[in-house]
């Protein structure tokens, strides 16, 4: 049973990151390799307004997810705008040299010492007993819930809102989009910003759970495989790819070493890209973009 409630909340972890990279490949196709570094920015923006606001850990959650979604927009605005109409491979160095550049500034801004902006928030981490046999922390069910809220509430803002349908037919065929006049640019715009936000959120959530460390942005990392292999065009395919890649690192810790925690993830993409390259429920046509 505790084994369940770990791959549970580790594929929430992976989940909430890994579709902010499904947003922006399905709508722009471009491969963002700083979602790590957005996510661990979330993560200190949390600790920042937690200081800003002692006392009111509401008003310092929703400044941190205001910042996280306007830091997604800026990040298109002044600079991924760019890259439109350039190369893929412009693009994807766009993101690493964006990603190298967040990280150096959040060393510099907050230091190296592990954060815990829980304690700012004045919120204690209780352990829930499940089941009799099995615990989980109060932030990892949140994290669980939260998941499962995000990609409800993105299902719906895709298929049943204007803006949602407008992001997938700019993903599907921007020319004929622009042409229909759907601004490409806002609604490019709009997806980086949510996928920044869901990041973010994540961020905040692993923050609270475990603290703050330099090596926070390898969780966004890792996330990457459960994208990929659950196909990069696909919101479901994140979640699908996001309990494999979670459930064989739980599983492999558990019974073999629990060193292979960091390497795991990559052998199931390694795996996945021998059989079957575009993902589980990616399209195959978008093989070549990648």
């Amino acid at each position: 049973m505790q084994l369940a409630v770990n791959i549970a909340v580790l594929a929430a972890i992976y989940a909430l990151i890994s579709c902010g990279y499904v947003l922006i490949y399905r709508v722009s196709r471009v491969l963002s390799l700083a979602h790590g570094e957005l996510m661990m920015l979330g993560a200190y923006g949390l600790a920042a307004t937690a200081s800003l606001f002692p006392g009111h850990p509401l008003v310092a959650i929703a400044a941190s997810g205001g910042l996280a979604l306007l830091v997604g927009v800026l990040v298109y605005a002044l600079l991924m705008w760019r890259m439109t109409g350039e190369s893929v491979l412009a693009a994807v160095l766009t993101t690493i040299a964006l990603g190298i550049l967040l990280r150096g500034a959040m060393v510099l801004a907050f230091g190296t010492q592990t954060q815990y902006p829980l304690q700012g928030l004045g919120w204690t981490n209780a352990s829930i007993a499940i089941g009799g046999s099995a615990r989980i922390s109060a932030v990892g069910l949140v994290l669980v819930l939260g998941t499962a809220a995000v990609y409800a509430a993105l299902f719906i803002f895709l298929r049943a809102t204007r803006w949602g349908i407008r992001m997938r037919a700019a993903g599907q065929n921007p020319l004929l989009a622009a042409q229909r006049g759907i601004r490409l640019h806002g609604v490019y715009a709009l997806a980086w910003g949510l996928a920044t936000f869901t990041g973010g959120m994540a961020g905040m959530l692993i923050a609270c759970d475990a603290g703050i460390e330099a090596t926070l942005v390898t969780i966004g990392l890792k996330a990457f495989p459960a994208a990929l292999v659950g196909g990069l065009d696909s919101l479901f395919g994140a979640l699908v790819g996001s309990l494999i890649v979670a459930g064989a690192e739980v599983l492999l810790i558990n019974y073999v070493d629990p060193l292979l925690s960091e390497v795991v993830p990559f052998f199931v993409l390694l795996a996945m890209l021998v059989i079957r390259p575009w993902g589980l429920f990616g399209t195959r046509e978008e093989l070549d973009r990648v």
